[in-house]
């Protein structure tokens, strides 16, 4: 049976683009496009696609939110997140939302189809253009179950400046630290919670709370 994929996105050119795309594939059927968030959340609910593939700057309803009312009423549903977007502050959002994956547009050609498969089996996929480290991380969900209890003040500062997209100059400047200092801090805080990279440490902070993103 072909994978059911539900196409949103704001720019009809784009639809047009990944509906023919998909249509070269034998597994995989667009079943339904849609123009804004809450067209997208609509037709999720009525024809229950196995993944939607989701823009995030859309109209009416942001592409997050329309992720996060997606997966509160169908969580089978696996949502792909298309964006030319690489910041990690926009990552955390897409995954705290429930996305499961996220793939930039510029790279969508060559991944989409490998994208579609993997979350329409229930795995997650993330796009070559956000680096093998992070989308070795963002992988493994289980990299973020520690407590933040053995922090320090300083540290848990450090960890929520850090999430908020802050760079080390601009932090060390809010806290009136060198940027050396806050590099330490960094490291430290990496090592205690046993995480590797960047990516790792800003998606523990949101789902940890420890930030402010709206």
């Amino acid at each position: 049976m072909s994978i059911r994929v539900l196409v949103a996105d704001d720019h009809g050119v784009l639809r047009d683009g990944l509906r023919e795309l998909l249509a070269l594939s034998p597994d995989a059927r667009v079943v339904a496009t849609a123009r804004d968030g809450c067209e997208a959340v609509a037709k999720a609910a009525e024809l229950a696609p196995e993944v939607v593939l989701m823009d995030i700057s859309m109209p009416k309803l942001n592409g997050i939110e329309a992720t996060r009312r997606i997966v509160q009423q169908a969580p089978a549903t696996g949502v792909v997140i298309l964006s030319m977007h690489r910041s990690l502050r926009m990552i955390g959002q897409a995954l705290e939302a429930g996305a499961r994956g996220y793939l930039l547009k510029e790279s969508a050609g060559r991944e989409l189809l490998a994208a579609v498969r993997a979350v329409a089996a229930g795995g997650r996929y993330f796009g070559e253009g956000m680096g093998l480290g992070a989308r070795e991380s963002l992988r493994n969900d289980a990299s973020f179950d520690h407590a933040v209890d053995g922090l320090t003040a300083a540290e848990h500062e450090i960890l929520r400046l850090v999430a908020d997209g802050k760079s080390n100059a601009e932090a060390a400047r809010l806290l009136r630290l060198s940027p050396r200092t806050v590099e330490t801090y960094r490291g430290r805080l990496m090592h205690k919670l046993q995480l590797e990279d960047l990516p790792s440490l800003v998606k523990f902070a949101i789902r940890e709370g420890i930030t402010g993103i709206d």
